[in-house]
């Protein structure tokens, strides 16, 4: 019998709604170890208590505070010993301009979107490193690759994510880690229903179990196989 200490455990970030938790119910399907972190722990609660609390563990975490991070890190480890997949999917959207640049939402941001993740990152990067394969997954955004209008904190945010996706490659790739950003474009959530504002209809969309799908699929890859950069899209583009 497979114990906890022998499977794959992953982290993951703002699991309590969206295409994190369309992730976190298709990994745990999967027989995956989850540690779920979220800002709206009763929340996130509510969704998973109802699964096996040694697979399955809920913990407070929000980007905005540098503790939170630590303790979820701790937290894990503590309860099971490792960590083999880091998946940050929290992440905010917030429009400014140029010509309204506004600077509490350009920090906000670069906090939640840049900083959450690359502070998870460092945290989780001995466990990646001793568990000689472990993986970083970035939900990025198609923003991360091309600007479209004249909103330019978000994407500033996300093509940032791309180049510390490409900077975990490049720091773990001989101690076993890979790492890849998924790049979807308009996703049926909550987030993109506030953005769209009638742009797209939801069932025209990516749906958030697709991408789940395709979360699944990377983390069934093996290290020979490393995917940097995935493209998802749901309306014709020229290019990236």
């Amino acid at each position: 019998m497979e114990t906890n200490d022998e499977k794959i455990v992953v982290m993951l970030s703002g699991a309590n709604r969206g295409i994190g938790e369309k992730i976190a119910k298709r990994l745990i399907s999967e027989g995956y170890i989850l540690s779920l972190g979220a800002r709206r722990i009763e929340m996130l609660q509510n969704k998973f208590n109802a699964f096996d609390r040694n697979t399955v563990l809920c913990n407070w975490y929000d980007a905005k505070v540098p503790e939170s991070a630590t303790k979820w890190i701790d937290a894990t480890i503590v309860k099971y010993g490792h960590i083999d997949v880091l998946i940050n999917n929290a992440g905010i959207f917030r429009s400014t301009t140029i010509e309204e640049f506004d600077e509490e939402i350009v920090d906000e941001l670069w906090t939640v979107n840049v900083k959450g993740p690359l502070r998870l990152i460092s945290l989780a990067f001995p466990y990646l490193k001793k568990a000689g394969r472990g993986k970083v997954i970035n939900l990025v955004s198609l923003s991360g690759k091309r600007v479209k209008g004249q909103s330019v904190g978000y994407a500033m945010s996300k093509f940032a994510l791309t180049a510390l996706t490409h900077s975990v490659r490049y720091s773990g790739w001989e101690h076993g880690i890979r790492a890849t950003a998924v790049c979807p474009g308009w996703v049926n959530t909550q987030m993109a229903e506030d953005a769209s504002r009638s742009i797209i209809e939801p069932k025209q969309m990516t749906q958030p179990e697709d991408v789940a799908t395709l979360i699944s699929t990377l983390l069934k890859l093996p290290n020979t196989a490393s995917i940097s950069e995935l493209y998802v899209n749901c309306v014709l583009e020229s290019s990236y």
